[in-house]
């Protein structure tokens, strides 16, 4: 599978993280004024295992970004307005204006993720959900959004790991619940689930990055890499376009 062919073995000494992660932050800040000038929007997305890091990857992100050239939409369970809509119709209103960044802390691949493995919709909707996907993102590639799609993975030890630490941490005990153990127990039932998401919705238009994300100081700089070098390349076509 996609997943077993990752390198889990990617890390980042601390010196190097406290060098390169201060000058990546101001460098996303500085395209982040350009993005804003040039009127180009960002969805940056991001999925991954239960304690896979999602939320300090994010803070690292927009630690140095003016408040207003950003905002974070959390995904929790719908509300009775949303599953009267569409899936997607959630989503949508929250894409970014031009020259603004949205972040996803999980996003639309929760239809294909626990709504497929939780019995939270029917097969024929979760299957037909990948080109549904798949021309979301079209649209917004079409309109000139960049689209930016992470997967965190960690090995099954490295969240029992962290999730051992959390328990036993009187500050980050609030961050572990049933739920994670109940989820971590069908780990061999959203695998296959993930392998299928990553397979059939990375595109030449919205590829899926995905990161070794058991040394988390690595995943950060990495992630920060993917993203201020996506928007540069963005930023040149655009100027040579021009």
């Amino acid at each position: 599978m996609i997943l077993d062919r990752v390198d889990m073995n990617q890390t980042v000494s601390l010196q190097e993280y406290e060098k390169l992660l201060p000058e990546l932050q101001l460098l996303l800040r500085e395209q982040s004024l350009a993005l804003y000038q040039s009127r180009i929007p960002v969805v940056i997305v991001y999925e991954g295992w239960d304690a896979a890091g999602k939320g300090g990857n994010i803070r690292r992100v927009i630690e140095k970004l003016d408040p207003r050239a950003f905002k974070v939409m959390g995904v929790k369970a719908p509300t009775d307005e949303e599953l009267a809509h569409h899936y997607l119709w959630r989503f949508w209103r929250h894409i970014p204006k031009g020259g603004h960044i949205t972040i996803y802390d999980r996003s639309w691949y929760g239809r294909v993720l626990v709504e497929r493995v939780e019995g939270f919709c029917e097969e024929h909707e979760w299957r037909r959900s990948y080109q549904e996907i798949n021309e979301f993102e079209e649209n917004l590639y079409n309109f000139g959004t960049v689209v930016l799609k992470f997967w965190l993975q960690i090995s099954s030890d490295e969240q029992l790991k962290r999730f051992q630490e959390r328990e036993q941490n009187p500050f980050k005990r609030w961050k572990i619940t049933d739920e994670d153990w109940r989820n971590r127990d069908k780990w061999d039932v959203y695998e296959p689930a993930v392998t299928d998401m990553l397979t059939k919705t990375s595109t030449g238009y919205a590829p899926w990055n995905i990161i070794a994300a058991n040394d988390k100081l690595y995943a950060r700089v990495r992630t920060l890499q993917i993203i201020t070098g996506t928007i540069e390349h963005r930023l040149r076509s655009k100027h040579k376009g021009s």
